[in-house]
């Protein structure tokens, strides 16, 4: 499952990166930014707030914190750039 539809170019770009990295086993991101428009870092054209579920061998064995550093670092240009939050699901298939 990757759904990318319904994806603007950031969303898109975030779906892209955790294919190449992790080569997930599953895949969904969704853009949650309308859920907060008007709260702090929330950007008036969206792609700001985002919700990971990602399955990938990756992550077999690594704890919590562990999934969560390897999914941020991956996606560091966009956290640092223009995501302003990301609910990261991450486990091993």
């Amino acid at each position: 499952m990757t759904p990318t539809t319904h994806l603007g170019p950031v969303g898109q770009r975030i779906s892209a990166k955790l294919l190449q990295n992790f080569s997930p086993a599953a895949l969904e991101v969704i853009d949650e930014s309308h859920q907060h428009a008007g709260h702090s870092g929330a950007r008036s054209d969206g792609e700001s707030h985002f919700r990971v579920r990602i399955v990938a061998e990756a992550f077999r064995g690594k704890s919590r914190v562990d999934q969560h550093r390897m999914v941020n670092a991956a996606l560091a240009e966009e956290l640092k750039e223009r995501v302003h939050a990301l609910a990261i699901q991450a486990s091993a298939p």
